[in-house]
């Protein structure tokens, strides 16, 4: 274990984490709501520093991330917790479940490994990373020691303090907005959604590549509404260019509803095209949803086809047909 970032003593050796917005209170002997962030006579730690779960090289196109170094392979890896109680989690097993099996790999041990394995950098993903606070903090400082660069793929619950700490070390996130509605949150996840929203307004303010991605549940967030309160709510507080990646669910853990249905998809691409230059479609098996089209001339710039990315239409990061600058970094 290792002493916890961001937290405060108070009497009766009872803590109060400052990590995410839900300010856990924490008695001696217990855990937060991520499950692994604990009390120990009086002192807050990180139960799970070091230890990963799940470790292995992926496309960057899965995590997903569309425009950051496309058709590159990046070190994938993550541990067990969430600040989240999602009753349609995909990685129940190690999200909710905090003696998950693991193995303890050190800083400069997992940034070694990435090097050897040819990777361009380390994704924090799986589960969330902002539960692993501290191990993410010290390894990405060292990945980008070593020219490494440093993904996040975040359900954005954050408080602001430790994001702004964290942010310089960071190249780009995706970050699951899973509804525009709070109750939403509330109701499925345990959370709220206004944090969520103010993370991904820090990061594009601060730099950092940003994607959105928005898992789509029938009669939950499929509304036309909400996809049009969700692309207003980008455009005007990120931009039109940020790329919106809307993902077809399927039933898991505690929530059984029919898969969504890939017309509630291809209605939701077009609602987000009628004013963002970038929208895919994930989990809907083929098709043109996934490729890169300029936004000017409508040429193909990147195709895609699963997780294999090739550039088509690029010549000097533009447009080879209209000279149109590529929003694509890594190219």
């Amino acid at each position: 274990m290792r002493e916890a970032l961001f937290y405060e003593k108070t009497d009766n050796k009872i803590v109060r984490c400052r990590l995410c917005p839900h300010n856990c209170v924490i008695n001696e002997g217990k855990s937060g709501l991520c499950k692994v962030r604990r009390n120990v006579s009086g002192v807050l730690y990180s139960a799970i520093y070091a230890e990963i779960t799940s470790c292995g090289l992926d496309p960057i196109e899965k995590k997903p991330l569309y425009h950051f170094y496309p058709g590159h392979q990046i070190l994938s890896i993550g541990t067990k917790g969430c600040n989240f109680a999602c009753t349609f989690c995909q990685n129940w097993t190690l999200s909710q479940n905090p003696d998950a099996p693991s193995e303890e790999v050190l800083p400069d041990k997992i940034v070694e490994t990435a090097q050897k394995e040819g990777s361009f950098g380390i994704a924090y993903t799986y589960t969330e990373p902002f539960v692993w606070y501290e191990y993410v903090k010290e390894t990405s400082k060292i990945a980008r020691s070593k020219g490494l660069k440093n993904v996040l793929v975040t359900n954005g619950y954050v408080k602001e303090e430790p994001l702004l700490e964290l942010l310089p070390y960071i190249d780009a996130v995706n970050i699951d907005i899973k509804s525009m509605d709070d109750s939403f949150y509330k109701d499925m996840c345990g959370a709220s959604r206004d944090p969520v929203l103010r993370t991904a307004e820090m990061c594009y303010a601060n730099s950092c590549h940003v994607e959105i991605t928005n898992l789509v549940i029938s009669t939950l967030n499929d509304s036309p509404g909400h996809f049009e309160k969700l692309r207003d709510w980008i455009c005007d507080h990120l931009s039109p260019s940020v790329p919106l990646h809307f993902s077809r669910y399927f039933p898991t853990y505690k929530l059984s509803l029919p898969p969504t249905p890939v017309s509630v998809l291809e209605e939701a691409y077009k609602i987000a095209k009628e004013k963002m230059m970038y929208v895919y479609l994930g989990n809907v098996g083929g098709g043109s949803w996934d490729s890169t089209y300029c936004p000017d001339c409508s040429s193909l710039l990147v195709s895609r086809s699963g997780y294999a990315a090739e550039k088509i239409g690029i010549k000097e990061n533009a447009c080879s047909k209209c000279g149109r600058t590529a929003d694509i970094i890594g190219l």
